[in-house]
């Protein structure tokens, strides 16, 4: 869709009521909701979407994934001319001065610099150099609006945010714009990783104005913070008869001279409209159906020739692939699972994934997994690991496990702190143009390689002499190539008549020197800042997949974030943080900061038993409960009672880049619940549900991992406890051995033999289970009953596997004759 906002609009009044007059303000009484290109329409949570194309041609809301910019829409229009395209491209980065050069200057960040010198967020610090004079959030930018009589621009991003770069270079580092914005505005830069407060309730406000969002965020509002208008990313001069930055700052200063009461007016009913909207839907039961609904969604957009879903562009949607796989395990529905398996190893093959430093770039602009947007994210490395953990555990491919080391090889070298924690993403530009870090010319290939070496992966990887990567804003050939594979090197060699093992050893050479080399470029920034949330993820993949994959250096990474979190995030008064960097924690915690966290610590206690995880994790639930419930609606606010008043509080359920902080929670509420033998939390599970599910309902493929939480209320769950002494072979053969199974549905507690300061913090149904024999011991419970003991490994994997029964299907009356009695028996 275009922008709502026309040149002669904009030189009268930008207002609500003319906008929606025109019939250009449509979405503000819908859903809050866009469809596009083979795709249910569905909910959308504005927090969960992608950085911003050109406003010239922003697209549609993918609405299983965020928005985010298509191949044919990445950028700019072409220019015809050099001097355009180097208007367009973002410019190499001076870094942030040193901290005795910040501590001489004024408040006001002197002539070199503004106010944003003195925050911590790399993204801030990007533009503390800026000629705009930009005020961090906070009283003494309102204040400001307030006394001058100005209305504030609120431009909203993140330090990795290629169209955040993009917008910098055209406008903000502009004299012009500088002016204009300076003289007539009170300009504030926002991170929205660290303000995710903030960023969510206007990026709804866009969605509600625009149909679409993404970052950079563009909103104009008042001094007491009520938007009048959204956008995205805005070019500096006027294109095809849409505003440039220049003409709509200058039309928007017009109307706040000359109309400003019904500006105000209309701010009024804009934010009285997204009040409204947290109203909750009322509660329906959610059951088999829902699942399959969601499936048969899934199953329709499925790219049966790429994988994933959808044409382009594609996204990593770990949380959709990890309810198909429960999906399968419920219903026996093998189409599930291949979905899963073809998308995952697609990914793993394409251009997505990095195949030389290893880790997922964020997502793929084109159908076939070839052309990614570069920039690298925490959280996707952390839900991708969780998903090809599970992917490995419900096929038994190697190939999955294979990838989530190599996702933690990534991971552990180039996103873990010294002290333990995880940074928070890297960029996707380098030297000022997207993706040159990751791109090899064929010549580089050789001169790396050696002649024979390079020209055959070269073939193996996709690459050519003109190269197969297309400049964004020019769409020329730029005679450098993405590495790729059509094929695994498994089918590659047996092509070529070569030894598969062979060939993975050779490759493995061959990318240790490319790797080498490339170390020695200038590298994409990276973003330091430590971020609870994604941390949580990040330590329940770890430890999931260490656990999975008998990997103890996973298992040690996340349980040294988890100590990390402990000792940095955590203030004096008991309080859990959202971000820490440069030695300082910062901003109090959102739901999402406890649940993910929460989380992480249920998988880190599964994966060690060690007993002071499982208790942070309780501790922590209690005062997420404290400070987020909704006493009255139900469900989980974003924000809790002790936060920043804003304009409202909202609640996040869609499941976007990242799971809402209320689908974990949910989750979470119910395997605390069997671990710690508590109904309370059973109850506070069941209430979340029914407080979410009117909006499931409608599109329940928009909430792939509330499904899963579902999938474990549903049940049948199930509680495994092991007996026996820690460390003994057997006891270790047990865990192992319920370690190496896929089961969804269950929660495994340790009783360890002999340590009687640790079984009294278990929970009575674990407490009372004894050792048989003086072996190690499993028993499996079930609705309040446990079987009998076993302490054989085999006995206990026959117990344990689950054979799911296929999805019933109506039948005619003839089918029904020829079929007997056999479709008609009791389950």
């Amino acid at each position: 869709m275009t922008t709502p906002f026309l040149p002669d609009v904009l030189s009268k009044l930008l207002v609500v009521s003319l906008l929606m007059s025109l019939g250009l303000f449509g979405a503000i009484s819908c859903d809050r909701s866009a469809s596009s290109e083979n795709v249910d329409p569905a909910p959308t949570n504005p927090a969960k979407l992608e950085e911003s194309p050109s406003a010239t041609d922003p697209p549609a809301i993918e609405t299983t994934e965020e928005t985010p910019e298509s191949p044919k829409a990445a950028g700019p229009e072409p220019s015809d001319t050099e001097e355009d395209d180097e208007h367009h491209a973002p410019k190499v980065r001076i870094p942030p001065p040193s901290q005795e050069v910040i501590d001489r200057l004024p408040a006001d960040g002197g002539q070199e610099f503004n106010r944003l010198v003195f925050e911590k967020s790399p993204y801030l610090l990007q533009h503390a150099r800026n000629p705009v004079d930009w005020y961090p959030w906070g009283p003494e930018a309102f204040e400001k609006a307030e006394k001058e009589g100005k209305p504030i621009f609120l431009s909203i991003g993140y330090s990795t945010c290629h169209w955040c770069h993009v917008m910098e270079h055209e406008s903000f580092e502009d004299d012009e714009v500088a002016k204009i914005l300076n003289e007539n505005f009170v300009p504030i830069k926002l991170d929205r990783e660290e303000r995710e407060d903030v960023d969510s309730i206007y990026m709804a406000v866009c969605l509600a104005m625009n149909g679409s969002g993404g970052w950079p965020l563009s909103i104009f509002m008042t001094a007491d913070r009520k938007p009048f208008y959204a956008g995205t990313y805005i070019p500096k001069d006027d294109r095809a008869n849409r505003p440039g930055f220049i003409s709509l700052m200058k039309a928007i200063d017009k109307a706040w001279t000359s109309d400003r009461q019904d500006v105000l007016d209309n701010a009024e009913k804009l934010t009285k409209f997204m009040v409204d909207t947290q109203k909750s839907q009322p509660s329906v039961v959610l059951g088999e159906e829902t699942f399959a609904a969601a499936y048969e969604a899934f199953e329709s957009r499925f790219d049966s020739t790429y994988g994933g879903f959808g044409k382009s562009p594609k996204f990593p949607s770990p949380h959709d692939y990890t309810f198909l796989l429960r999906y399968w395990y419920r219903t026996g529905e093998e189409r599930a699972r291949e979905i899963v398996a073809k998308s995952l190893q697609a990914m793993r093959n394409g251009g997505i994934f990095d195949h030389v430093g290893f880790g997922f770039h964020r997502y793929s602009t084109d159908q076939k997994w070839l052309v990614p947007h570069f920039e690298k994210m925490l959280y996707d490395q952390a839900t991708l690991t969780l998903a090809y953990t599970d992917a490995y555990l419900a096929t038994g491919d190697e190939s999955f496990s294979q990838v989530v080391r190599e996702i933690g090889e990534y991971v552990l070298r180039d996103m873990t702190s010294p002290k333990g924690g995880f940074y928070s993403a890297e960029d996707a530009d380098s030297e000022g143009e997207e993706g040159k870090f990751y791109l090899w010319s064929t010549e580089e290939l050789i001169e790396v390689l050696g002649k024979q070496e390079g020209e055959l992966f070269g073939q193996i990887f996709g690459c050519f002499a003109d190269g197969n990567f297309k400049d964004e804003s020019t769409g020329k050939i730029t005679g450098t190539n993405i590495l790729h594979l059509k094929k695994s090197l498994v089918d590659e060699a047996k092509d070529r008549g070569l030894d598969p093992d062979e060939l993975t050893a050779r490759w493995s050479k061959a990318r240790a020197k490319l790797f080498e080399v490339r170390k020695k470029r200038i590298h994409p920034l990276k973003d330091d800042k430590i971020l609870t949330a994604w941390n949580g993820l990040m330590i329940a993949g770890f430890a999931r997949a260490g656990k999975a994959l008998d990997e103890p250096r996973f298992v040690d990474a996340a349980a040294r974030a988890a100590s990390f979190i402990n000792n940095h995030l955590i203030d004096r008064s008991g309080r859990l943080l959202r971000r820490f960097r440069d030695d300082e924690g910062a901003h109090i915690g959102y739901l999402d900061d406890y649940a993910f966290l929460v989380w992480g610590l249920i998988e880190l206690y599964e994966a060690t038993f060690d007993l002071k995880h499982l208790e942070m994790a309780e501790n922590l639930n209690k005062e997420m409960l404290a400070l987020f419930l909704d006493e009255k609606g139900g469900g989980l606010f974003f924000t809790g009672h002790d936060g920043e008043k804003l304009l409202l509080r909202r609640k996040e359920i869609y499941d976007g880049a990242v799971p809402s902080g209320n689908s974990v929670a949910a989750h979470n509420f119910l395997r605390l619940a069997r671990l710690l033998g508590s109904t309370d939390l059973e109850k506070q599970a069941d209430n979340l549900i029914a407080s979410v599910s009117g909006e499931v309902q409608r599109v329940p493929s928009g909430y792939g991992q509330f499904l899963s939480s579902l999938d474990f209320s549903l049940g049948p769950s199930r509680e495994i406890v092991i007996v026996g002494p820690r460390g003994r072979s057997d006891t270790d053969a047990m865990l192992q051995a319920v370690s190496n199974q896929f089961l969804p549905r269950q929660v495994v507690l340790f009783h360890p033999h002999g340590e009687d300061k640790a079984v009294k913090r278990l929970p009575e149904y674990a407490r009372s289970q004894k050792m048989v024999g003086d072996k190690a011991t499993a028993y499996v419970c079930q609705n309040f009953a446990c079987d009998l003991p076993v302490n054989d490994v085999l006995a206990l994997v026959t117990k344990l596997q689950n054979t799911p029964k296929p999805i019933r299907k109506k039948t005619t009356e003839s089918e029904a004759k020829t079929t007997g009695d056999a479709s008609s028996g009791s389950e």
